[in-house]
């Protein structure tokens, strides 16, 4: 079992930032990878950002040049630095692992509780 804890949400003014955290724990031989996801209400669940074991990021258009993703292998966490935040960045931000358990190689995809941002205008 695989469990993703999640960290640092809340409210903050538009421009302002944020950094989530997201800790993952349990039975992981390796992590291929890990990302973000968002999804506002009447919407559907978007990717914000991913980083592979190699350390290769990908972004969502909307973030680039204002989100980071970063990740340390050593305590299986993954952060996104989140600065010059729009009010159309509030959404509930889920954090999600690609992880290796057994020796049989296969990779199961494993979800965060999910933690809420909200940015006011």
């Amino acid at each position: 079992q695989v469990q993703l804890v999640e960290s640092g949400g809340g409210l903050v003014q538009a421009g302002g930032s944020l950094r989530l955290s997201c800790a993952a724990s349990g039975s992981i031989l390796s992590i291929n990878a890990m990302g973000w996801y968002r999804q506002a209400p009447g919407k559907q669940r978007e990717l914000v950002a991913v980083i592979i074991s190699g350390g290769s990021t990908n972004y969502a258009d909307s973030v680039k040049g204002r989100f980071t993703i970063s990740r340390d292998n050593a305590k299986n966490t993954v952060y996104l630095q989140m600065n010059s935040l729009k009010p159309e960045d509030t959404a509930v931000y889920y954090c999600n692992a690609a992880v290796v358990i057994s020796s049989s190689g296969h990779v199961y995809a494993y979800w965060g509780q999910g933690t809420q941002v909200t940015v006011s205008s």
